[in-house]
């Protein structure tokens, strides 16, 4: 490309090679590198040896003016720049703008997306989900569906409040509790009204096309309103209830935790942990034993445990009723060596012969299984552990108040002195930790609210078997299944500050008899709960004192309402009507328990209907080793890094990372990107998700696969550069193939637009990034446009060179609409460059508002004779590209022969200037040795190289040319 210095004049810019002087007009471009070199001549010759970068900042939601020069080679910062904010500006995502499209249809398309967390950052498994909604929102948008997908952002209760509270001591020296309640929710909307944007500006970087004027936060007062009324319609149902329950316990939050916010860590023996208020590290992943003496008996029972801390409060001894080293002891009792209590020894069939002893010590209020136990035999449950993680007073003055693990060490010795100890040995365990705070769990005994969740599960599985909730895949309708049928009921309460209060107040009233648990009212405001507990008590609402519990509610309870409260339920709003079932949830696999289950539950409970249709889950994105991206491997990749690009300093220098983390970050990205992360651009991440089977097994992404992708890029940038040389609005008449080649090129588009309609049906993106791969590269690029560029130069056929710029012209456009919901970006770009040579053209109108290519409208573009018959001719392009490969040849043009059947000489004769121009061979000789040599050429000369092409077709090159 020659570009003469004189067309432009404002600004000049020193060329360092020859310092000569270029003037370059800086509004031609946008944050584009151009690379070029003055010639002799002092024109400019574009080149690999200098970058400079132009910047023409188009002005905020205003349209990127496309009419001017095409730069060379393709910049994802150059094509990506305020395409976005001209979107969000005209209001292209909003569902109003379906009254405006010609090609609107009758149909909805609602969803949600899965609100991230208000603390965080995009990870790969936020941009795979971004990737694969928005290509099905763009899609069923362009097919002129009404479409809403409501952006959303979780108040993430825990995680909020701990990354508050560290701000908090680090700037200010103050803990949570040196603060009121108000003041710290104070710090903490202070916090979010800072940071919370970030979020949305990521997804914004993505391409999401959202309808930002429907952004919904968990704690505005809308969506907080709609949880009230949620939690009292529960209460109200007795779906809600308050009891004591085993619980997820975090005692450096002093907090129960969701089972999401707890993390299995497999220990194959004896490890020592750091752990939270800790000064040494804890030995974990040992099996201790002990004997239990046998009350007025000389026996003894030794029972095995992995926490002995929580010996204190034993209540009883379990051994299986048919072992029969046991079978003497039924029904007797032992003495507790420290409490001087009496244990009875129970039989129950749960107990596990082969593990330990086959004695087990039960301890109700501290381990799961245990508490089920005491159900089963009516035994009563001491908590020996408080909140803090201290030992508590029934242990007796020498534990208490001491921490759990340093009262491990003192109970052994205990044991020890008592001659109670009986061995110690490695074991294999999974032990609990929190994952916000990264101690260990504690199963704590705790009066909560909980969920009933029994007859809602049995729903959500009838939903499934009657085929009115679909899963996919569908393997995981097993899972859901599974589950949903052993489902325990769920704890909602969370000892925290940041979140929705529980709308529950405990009952002051002289002489109530009521048990805890029964005098709790509930109601929309504390009036209302007054006036209930007036009407329960028969009281006047004056004398009664009314205390609010000072808990929140589980972050996942409000989580599992936004498919109906982001539309403003309780109140029937029209968005409610038009938008409510959802058409479909997407999201992880992860979220299938944790979010999934429980959005059906709550909403089919509240709402009378399913949230949502579909529900399709993706897997885990992993790196390119096949690992879970995590901190304490540092292979953890943020997708922003991969559109803009980070030199390996920047990027282990960013996120919240300690010491010890950056350290294992830094070996790791340099082992994996030791020149950092090139520029990919959004459009290529997007593209490099896609084509990933979303529907299978999980993903594992590494950056060469989306620089590969931002090469295809640059592959469509110069097709379209290519196309736009001979295009002109006069020379796009009618796009009738005339050619063999004409006609086969436009039925490979046809059944590439027919593989993306079914594709996006089934919701395999991966079929249609291959498919539009495959067409634009081997189709499009080179085939078709390697052999009409003969015809485009040529000047004696006027008609065959405008059908061949008209074809290439559609074939392109069409190809841009179709990738269109997966590449948003630059094929807007191109679009916008085409755009003008389509005759009546509006000047305000997007790619992403245009009709997506359907097959039924192209059905009179379907040769399936021609392109069946191509599938020969691209093979024996391939062998005679071969033969000229081993003869060395690279520019000279042989003549070959083609020994082929009577059926394969018609094809090669039909397609006879594609074989002469992709072959690059002079002339072909064409011998059918059974009934048509008489029309053809002699056979092939004696010694020639050959080719197998099929069983009835070769080819020959002449020894002597190779000689030659």
């Amino acid at each position: 490309m020659l570009v003469s210095q004189t067309e432009y004049s404002p600004v000049q810019t020193k060329l360092t090679k020859q310092q000569t002087l270029l003037t370059i007009e800086p509004t031609l471009f946008q944050n584009v590198y151009f690379c070029f070199q003055v010639t002799e001549d002092k024109s400019v010759k574009w080149s690999e040896k200098q970058k400079i970068v132009y910047t023409a900042p188009t002005p905020p939601g205003t349209k990127k003016d496309t009419s001017l020069p095409f730069p060379p080679s393709y910049s994802p910062e150059f094509v990506e720049s305020s395409w976005y904010q001209w979107w969000e500006k005209e209001g292209f995502f909003n569902p109003e703008q379906h009254e405006r499209l010609p090609h609107a249809v009758d149909q909805t398309f609602s969803l949600c997306i899965p609100p991230p967390n208000v603390t965080g950052t995009l990870h790969l498994g936020h941009a795979l989900t971004v990737a694969v909604e928005d290509a099905l929102v763009r899609w069923r948008r362009m097919q002129g569906y009404r479409v809403l997908w409501v952006p959303g952002c979780d108040h993430a209760g825990i995680a909020t409040q701990t990354v508050v509270e560290r701000r908090l001591l680090r700037d200010q020296g103050k803990r949570r509790r040196d603060l009121s309640r108000e003041e710290f929710l104070q710090e903490v909307w202070k916090w979010k009204n800072e940071k919370g944007e970030e979020i949305y500006q990521q997804l914004r970087s993505l391409g999401a096309s959202l309808d930002w004027s429907r952004a919904c936060f968990t704690m505005d007062p809308r969506f907080s309103s709609a949880v009230t009324e949620a939690f009292v319609r529960l209460c109200d149902s007795g779906l809600i209830y308050r009891s004591e329950g085993l619980v997820n316990w975090s005692c450096a939050l002093e907090s129960a935790i969701s089972d999401i916010e707890v993390d299995s860590q497999e220990l194959s023996g004896q490890t020592l942990l750091s752990v939270p208020g800790y000064d040494n590290k804890v030995e974990f992943g040992t099996m201790l034993s002990f004997a239990y003496s046998i009350d007025g008996h000389d026996g003894e029972v030794v029972v095995s445990t992995t926490r002995p801390e929580t010996m204190l409060g034993d209540v009883a001894v379990a051994v299986h009723p048919d072992d029969p080293r046991y079978q003497a002891v039924h029904g007797k009792r032992c003495r507790h060596p420290f409490t001087n209590r009496l244990l009875p020894i129970i039989t129950d069939p749960v107990v596990d012969m082969e593990l330990g002893t086959g004695a087990v010590k039960v301890t109700p209020a501290h381990d799961y299984a245990d508490f089920l136990l005491s159900k089963r035999h009516s035994l009563p449950r001491l908590t020996v552990i408080r909140g803090d993680g201290t030992m508590a007073p029934p242990c007796g003055q020498w534990l208490e108040g001491v921490k759990r693990f340093d009262a491990r060490e003192l109970v052994v010795d205990a044991l020890v002195e008592k001659n109670l100890f009986r061995g110690k040995e490695s074991h294999a365990m999974t032990l609990p930790v929190c994952s916000r705070s990264g101690d260990i769990i504690e199963p704590l005994l705790k009066k909560q609210w909980f969920v009933r969740c029994d007859e809602m599960a049995k729903k959500a599985v009838q939903a499934v078997d009657d085929g009115q909730l679909e899963i996919t895949p569908l393997f995981y309708t097993k899972t859901w299944k599974t589950w949903l049928s052993n489902v325990s009921d769920w704890c909602i309460s969370r000892q925290i500050w940041w979140g929705h209060q529980i709308p529950a107040y405990q009952v002051e009233l002289p002489n109530c008899t009521d048990t805890e648990e029964e005098r709790w009212v509930w109601g929309r405001s504390e009036d209302e709960a007054r006036q209930r507990a007036s009407v329960k008590y028969g009281v006047q609402p004056e004398v009664l004192t009314l205390t609010r519990d000072p808990d929140v509610l589980d972050t996942w309870f409000s989580s599992a309402l936004f498919p109906f409260a982001m539309l403003g339920w309780p109140q029937l709003t029209t968005d409610l009507q038009r938008y409510y079932p959802n058409s479909i949830l997407e999201t992880g696999s992860d979220l299938i328990f944790f979010w999934v289950a429980k959005m059906v539950m709550l909403c089919t409970e509240l709402t009378g209907q399913l949230p949502f249709k579909q529900v399709l889950f993706h897997p885990m994105v992993r790196d390119k080793h096949g690992r879970k991206m995590s901190k304490s491997l540092g292979n953890v990749i943020d997708p922003l890094d991969v559109i803009h690009g980070v030199s390996l300093e920047e990027k282990v220098m960013e996120g919240n990372l300690d010491p010890r983390e950056r350290l294992v970050a830094m070996e790791a990205q340099r082992k994996d990107f030791p020149k950092g992360i090139p520029q990919c651009g959004t459009d290529a991440l997007r593209l490099a998700l896609c084509s990933h089977k979303i529907q299978g097994e999980d993903i594992s992404l590494s950056v060469s696969q989306v620089l590969s992708c931002r090469h295809f890029c640059n592959k469509m940038w110069q097709t379209l550069r290519f196309t736009l040389g001979p295009i002109s609005i006069e020379n796009l008449g009618s796009t009738t193939p005339l050619s063999s080649m004409d006609r086969w090129i436009c039925s490979r588009l046809y059944s590439t637009v027919l593989q993306c309609e079914q594709a996006f049906e089934a919701y395999e993106l991966h079929t249609v990034t291959s498919a539009l791969y495959s067409f634009w590269v081997h189709s499009l690029c080179d085939v078709y446009m390697e052999c009409v560029k003969p015809v485009l130069v040529q000047q004696d056929d006027a008609s065959a060179r405008q059908v061949a710029s008209s074809v290439l012209y559609h074939c392109v456009s069409v190809s841009l609409a179709l990738l269109s919901p997966i590449m948003p970006f630059i094929t807007e770009e191109l679009w916008q460059r085409l755009r003008p040579f389509r005759p009546g053209a509006a000047s305000q109108t997007s790619l992403c508002l245009q009709p997506y290519p359907c097959s039924s409208q192209l059905a009179h573009w379907h040769f399936p004779e021609e392109e069946g018959a191509f599938v020969l001719i691209q093979d024996v392009i391939r062998m005679a590209r071969s033969l000229r490969a081993q003869c060395g040849m690279t520019k000279e043009k042989p003549t070959m022969w083609a020994v082929c059947s009577p059926s394969q000489v018609q094809v090669l004769l039909q397609f006879e200037s594609a074989v002469l121009t992709l072959s690059r061979i002079s002339c072909l000789h064409i011998y059918c040795p059974n009934g048509a040599g008489d029309l053809h050429s002699a056979p092939p000369p004696e010694g020639s190289l050959i080719a197998v092409v099929d069983h009835t077709c070769q080819l020959h090159l002449h020894i002597q040319v190779c000689i030659n």
